[in-house]
């Protein structure tokens, strides 16, 4: 439990001060290394508290996300989101594992409107409107697995709002791509901070869940 508290406190510093390295003047590398050390340290916290499949599927979901911080930085937006979508996918798995037995008609009615509802003004967000199909299909994902976030046992105000953070995130980065003038120090705080926040918030409250589950 204690290397999985440092780990986590880690993580948090690493996450946090990665917005202070975008006034450095750090070689590529040194700058890709930060971005990618906040997920990539709540993946190894994730991981010392797996004892089952959830808590693997979980630190997996968060080494995607990791994956996704570096390929961004190295490979450009389509392989970056191609492993964004792989940890969607894998989370939806976990998520879908871990169904709220009782889920409400309204919860689900609500779960199940995030699809739609992302889908679409992701569709709309891109001014180039050759690539709106692609971006589409990603926010199906992104947005299947905040859903199931919503629809889980895990505590909706961590592992949800979490989910929904990520959600917003992706969306400002869909709004920021191919207009200059969002392409400020504003925008990229909201994206990067929402970002990690929303991460952050999946990995402590799926963690928290499936410890007491064990536990219990």
């Amino acid at each position: 439990m204690r290397a999985g508290r440092l780990l986590l406190i880690a993580a948090i510093v690493a996450g946090v001060s990665y917005v202070g390295s975008w006034f450095l003047d750090l070689p590529p590398a040194g700058s890709v290394i930060w971005k990618g050390a906040g997920v990539a340290l709540l993946a190894a916290f994730a991981a010392t508290q797996a004892r089952r499949l959830d808590g693997v599927l979980l630190a997996v979901v968060l080494m995607f996300g990791a994956l996704g911080d570096v390929l961004l930085e190295t490979h450009g937006l389509v392989v970056g989101a191609l492993a964004f979508l792989a940890g969607h996918l894998i989370a939806i798995v976990l998520y879908v594992r871990n169904l709220d037995p009782g889920l409400s008609a309204r919860h689900l009615a609500l779960g199940l409107t995030i699809i739609p509802v992302v889908t679409v003004i992701a569709f709309l967000l891109p001014p180039d409107r050759a690539g709106a199909g692609l971006i589409a299909l990603y926010a199906m994902g992104l947005a299947a697995m905040a859903a199931a976030a919503w629809m889980s046992r895990f505590p909706r105000l961590l592992v949800a709002a979490g989910a929904l953070m990520f959600v917003v995130s992706d969306l400002l980065i869909f709004a920021r791509t191919g207009r200059p003038a969002l392409d400020v120090f504003p925008m990229a705080l909201a994206v990067w901070g929402l970002y990690f926040t929303g991460q952050t918030l999946i990995a402590v409250g799926a963690t928290r869940t499936l410890v007491a589950l064990r536990n219990g």
